[in-house]
């Protein structure tokens, strides 16, 4: 909805550069994936980085080597493994979305916008599964990938943090780079900031609270609170579970520990309209149908596999020997994970419970199929002002979500730096 603000045929930038063509189509398609996967893609690798050791850069420092050799010699090594999770985890969000092909891809079509318009559009429900069978294959080829691909570089603990070194032309640079991916992040916001207080975008643009009226009227309160309770659970749960499914494939290797993987990271690439109707199909006649329990179940499997790949990455690189020393020393291995793995991953598990509070609070499509009056989350009623053409309540909508979820990321980073001190 922001690029057809701001790029559309009538959009603003689209005026104000005097564009004779809307973002419509093929690159519509591609700007929208960029920024819906950027995020995801950025916290793998920034949580995987978390515990490279400075050490090897300083060693290759005093060696003369050069930056672009260490890039080479050491960061891309040590990537390589995490890389190949992060490059298929993107590449099978971006398959499996239908939201942005449905807004902005005009006369393209994606495979799962065909599903969406086969399951919604005419209710096919064979035809949709067809699709949806065939959506799973990415999820295949990374699990045959990783599993041959074999992390080859040396597993210890973080011995010394890393030290910015002072660069004037570095700093500007990165000061310029990262001023940029803000905007990007930011102008999105502004144009819904903006359509939230104007009286009927883009014909009258005065000011006006009556969109936010409207919506308290309509009851967004109570629904907001289904949100954050689904959330909470959802981020509890899917956090534990996550935790104990990358421990047991990354530091208990067996058959069975391969299929646990596959079965973790395949949830990647089911797309949640598939995900909602399975789910309405299977626990129909069951007691959690209709209750808030099945929707934080269908959001702890929609949002498992990006959060489990985060912490299989970061236990990967702990040392392989601690098992075999708390061992020898009598320890067990609940008191391990307790007092070793959980302190040195507790980045990782701030990431992940965010990760799942933020997606189960703006999620739309899984859930849609589950909730009802009672159980309704906030971010359905996006769909509901969007069809009743309200795209400025739909605005204040997604606002408020974003600053719920924004106050949970500064949540999350305090706590991070209150554990680092």
């Amino acid at each position: 909805m922001s690029l057809i603000i701001l790029f559309g045929s009538n959009g603003a930038l689209t005026r104000f550069f005097n564009i004779s063509q809307g973002i419509y189509g093929f690159w519509g398609i591609v700007t929208g994936s960029v920024m819906y996967s950027f995020p995801i893609a950025y916290l793998m690798l920034l949580d995987i980085l978390r515990y490279e050791d400075a050490t090897p850069y300083e060693a290759a420092s005093v060696l003369g080597i050069p930056p672009h050799r260490k890039l080479f010699a050491i960061t891309l090594p040590y990537l390589r493994k995490p890389m190949i999770n992060v490059l298929f985890a993107t590449f099978t969000l971006c398959v499996t979305d239908y939201g942005v092909s449905l807004m902005v891809g005009g006369t393209y079509k994606t495979l799962p916008l065909l599903m969406y318009e086969e399951v919604i559009g005419r209710q096919d429900f064979a035809q949709g599964s067809v699709f949806g069978v065939i959506l799973l294959a990415p999820a295949i080829v990374a699990f045959l990938i990783d599993m041959f691909c074999q992390n080859r570089t040396n597993s210890t603990f973080q011995s010394k943090p890393f030290t910015p070194r002072k660069s004037r032309i570095g700093d500007v640079l990165s000061y310029i780079f990262l001023s940029l991916a803000s905007v990007c992040a930011l102008v999105p916001i502004v144009s819904f900031a903006v359509l939230t207080f104007a009286e009927r975008y883009p014909r009258d643009m005065s000011f006006t609270l009556h969109h936010i009226l409207s919506s308290i009227q309509k009851g967004v309160w109570g629904y907001l609170m289904n949100s954050l309770i689904i959330a909470v659970c959802t981020a509890l749960l899917g956090t534990v579970i996550a935790f104990f499914c990358a421990y047991f494939c990354a530091r208990m290797p067996s058959r069975s520990s391969r299929l646990l993987h596959l079965a973790s990271t395949v949830s990647l690439a089911i797309p949640g309209i598939v995900l909602g109707l399975s789910y309405v199909m299977f626990f129909k006649t069951t007691w959690i149908y209709n209750t808030m329990a099945i929707l934080v179940i269908v959001n702890t499997i929609h949002f498992f596999a990006s959060p489990y790949l985060m912490m299989y990455n970061s236990m990967g690189k702990i040392n392989s020997n601690l098992e075999d020393v708390g061992a020898t020393l009598g320890i067990g291995k609940l008191r391990m994970i307790c007092n070793v793995f959980v302190s040195q991953t507790h980045f990782t598990l701030l990431e992940m419970f965010s990760y799942f509070f933020i997606n189960s609070m703006m999620t739309i499509s899984a859930v849609a199929f589950l909730a009802t009056a009672a159980t309704r989350p906030v971010a359905l009623m996006i769909n509901q002002f969007e069809a009743q053409t309200m795209l400025e309540a739909s605005a204040f909508i997604s606002l408020l979500i974003w600053g719920i979820n924004l106050a949970m990321k500064g949540l999350v980073s305090l706590m991070a730096k209150k554990s680092h001190k």
